[in-house]
């Protein structure tokens, strides 16, 4: 037992992307170059919608969130992914590896039940105009983003003290760049059953019920702009969507792969390809997408903060 305790003390090692020097410089000037992106753009989202009032609106109150979600889900991974890649030492504390996975954990789910909750904005705004204000009152925003924050961190709460139950006495060698659950189960010479059952749960709760909720509330919206009048009216309505749709797509496949398939079918290199995506790409095209393809926000760049003297 006292043999086991101390084992389950030490250090772990994060095996990376690679082992190959060459190879390691280009994950790391590509990952410098996500993390920049991903903070500059969504710090500029977040500057863009508290200097101009015509964007205080529900829809703008989310992409907020989403932004500082982002910021916080790619700085919880990334820069250890770049000074691991540097330096011959790649061991993470106990505590270290807590806390990355506990804060994982937080926003990733915290940003999976906020798309949900910006999709029904969309059906309400589009499908339900006259009775938007209404429904999306300023209460209710903040009960929407209370919800998406507090089912996070509850999520978390639940999964890190499971693993870490666990005793890794297999090895404390992680083939992954993070501390991210289904790696650490490999590892543990316990019976995972019960963490497994816990995880998938949890994933069929948050995961799949705000995918269908945001695929429901889509597939009204598309029902709706069909049958609008205005050819006007449609390309705006589809415009507004096309960029939440993107971000969807890309982080709800990319995590329900993750998480939801059996852990007899996982595969650590396919996982670490899921895990850059839903991580770091999206973080960093979330911004991307929604200022490119928005007015608003595009026009308010341009008038406000490259404006000339």
């Amino acid at each position: 037992m006292e043999n086991s305790t101390q084992n389950f003390q030490r250090d772990f090692i994060l095996l990376g992307l690679s082992d190959v020097p060459h190879l390691q410089i280009i994950f790391f000037i590509l990952f410098l170059i996500m993390y920049l992106m991903t903070l500059s753009g969504n710090v500029l989202l977040i500057t863009v919608v508290r200097i101009n009032s015509k964007l205080h609106t529900p829809m703008y109150f989310f992409l907020s969130n989403l932004s500082t979600i982002d910021i916080c889900f790619s700085s919880t991974i990334v820069p250890k992914i770049l000074i691991n890649t540097l330096t011959m030492d790649k061991s993470i504390s106990l505590v270290g590896c807590g806390i990355q996975m506990f804060f994982h954990m937080a926003l990733g789910a915290s940003e999976c039940i906020l798309l949900a909750v910006m999709a029904y904005d969309r059906f309400v705004a589009i499908c339900r105009p006259l009775h938007y204000q209404t429904i999306i009152n300023k209460k209710m925003c903040f009960l929407l983003a209370s919800i998406s924050w507090g089912g996070g961190f509850a999520n978390a709460t639940i999964h890190t003290p499971l693993t870490f139950q666990l005793p890794f006495c297999k090895s404390h060698h992680v083939n992954h760049f993070f501390c991210e659950m289904p790696p650490f189960f490999k590892l543990s010479c316990k019976d995972t059953s019960l963490n497994e059952i816990v995880m998938y749960v949890a994933a069929l709760i948050i995961i799949l019920f705000a995918f269908l909720l945001t695929l429901i509330s889509y597939i009204r919206i598309i029902s709706t702009i069909l049958k609008t009048i205005s050819s006007h009216g449609k390309d705006k309505a589809f415009s507004t969507c096309a960029s939440h749709l993107t971000v969807v797509s890309l982080y709800y496949g990319t995590i329900i792969f993750m998480y939801l398939k059996p852990r007899t079918a996982y595969s650590p290199e396919i996982g670490k390809i899921m895990s850059i995506l839903y991580t770091a790409v999206t973080p960093m095209f979330n911004p991307i997408i929604y200022s490119m393809r928005n007015k608003d926000v595009k026009d308010t760049i341009k008038m406000k903060l490259f404006q000339t003297r």
